[in-house]
């Protein structure tokens, strides 16, 4: 799936920005899935190989990665 209003694709690697309103594991998380928007701001799918489950999270609260992952 596509959606032009989203700034990240699927399997890029992102970075969580930190808050105290959520916990989550430290390290690069992969988006897995676009949310389509029904709201304001689009959401995404991502996973963290430090957790065993996913996590839906809007756009403002990731940034793209500095540094690859392998």
């Amino acid at each position: 799936m596509t959606d032009r209003l989203h700034q990240f694709k699927i399997g890029e690697w992102v970075d969580i920005i930190p808050s105290t309103l959520r916990s989550a594991a430290p390290g690069r998380y992969q988006i897995v899935r676009l949310i389509p928007c029904d709201s304001n701001e689009p959401r995404y799918c991502i996973r963290s190989t430090n957790e065993k489950h996913d996590r839906v999270v809007p756009e403002h609260d990731l940034r793209r990665a500095e540094e690859a992952v392998v």
